[in-house]
């Protein structure tokens, strides 16, 4: 195992090396001037060139990025462009909105995705499994920013049950904390509890037609050991890859939820950067997003051994 881990951690490394540079030389390659937003349309080209030479946009491009590694490595991940604060701290005040909001997501995808997939395999046919059915297609088909835009109009502006956007942090109470979470969590959680759903039925459906299934019935096993106790988890790896994916689905679903119900997150920091040629912040976000993607493969792969003792590494 010790052996595995470090193969994946020397792995990981080169996977963001990968990733950092792509970043960076999208970014430089794509078209558009920040110092030339940031002076604004009536600046003269004195004016532009001095911005650039102040940020070293006028460096070759590897000097540029063996700065902005060196700098990242300790640290510091550079100060944006637009504002003038560190990028840090902008992503720091940013944090806790999408952090709620993908907590929450996760937290009722699983919950209501498992269980629902469970109901649909052991009662196939049944009521629940086609529901399930018709839910699923609604679910994959129908964009977040539809469902987003349909529950604003419907559940705040025509019934005035819900805040229509913004986001109250949770300094400010529990409740309205929850109660400006409730649509964007709900728009965003539709898709992901289908695909996790319809994951859980298939995997549990293969594993409930086994013999040693049929034979723990013949014994009398009760309904909720053969569900839980042999079923689930002889079917938990296949649910537990698509918990994982789901985590990466979950980046670019909560920088549209963001956009549409205007929550001061990363997400809508990312969009605001991306209009102002912001480099260090999109090139930060982005890193910081990849090595958790990273982390969670790392994490997911190690836990298949807590579920299934006969995988090895």
């Amino acid at each position: 195992m010790g052996a595995y881990i470090l193969r994946r951690l020397v792995s990981a490394i080169a996977v963001m090396a990968v990733v950092g540079i792509f970043v960076f030389l999208l970014l430089r390659l794509a078209p558009g001037d920040p110092a030339a937003i940031i002076a604004g349309r009536s600046a003269t080209a004195e004016v532009i060139a001095g911005i650039r030479e102040q940020l070293g946009l006028n460096d070759p491009m590897p000097v540029q990025f063996i700065r902005w590694v060196r700098d990242m490595l300790g640290g510091d991940f550079g100060t944006s462009i637009y504002t003038g604060r560190p990028v840090v701290q902008l992503i720091s005040q940013r944090l806790e909105p999408t952090v709620s909001v993908s907590i929450l997501t996760m937290m009722l995808s699983v919950t209501v995705g498992v269980s629902f997939g469970i109901l649909a395999a052991w009662r196939t046919g049944g009521v629940v499994d086609r529901f399930l059915t018709a839910f699923s297609a609604l679910g994959f088909s129908v964009p977040v920013f539809v469902i987003g835009y349909f529950f604003i109009y419907f559940f705040a502006i025509r019934t005035h049950w819900l805040p229509v956007q913004g986001y109250a942090p949770i300094g400010e109470g529990l409740r309205p904390w929850f109660v400006h979470l409730i649509l964007p969590t709900v728009a965003l959680v539709l898709g992901f509890i289908a695909f996790i759903a319809r994951v859980t039925r298939a995997s549990m459906l293969e594993v409930l037609s086994e013999d040693y299934m049929r034979t723990a019935a013949a014994k009398g096993a009760s309904s909720y050991a053969m569900l839980f106790h042999h079923a689930l988890r002889n079917a938990g790896v296949p649910i537990l890859t698509v918990v994982g994916i789901s985590f990466a689905y979950l980046i670019g679903g909560v920088v549209l939820t963001e956009t549409v119900f205007n929550i001061p997150g990363i997400g809508r920091l990312v969009v605001d950067a991306i209009n102002n040629r912001d480099y260090p912040i999109i090139q930060s976000v982005l890193i910081l997003t990849s090595g958790l993607y990273v982390l969670i493969n790392l994490t997911v792969d190690l836990a298949y051994t807590l579920i299934d003792p006969r995988i090895r590494y």
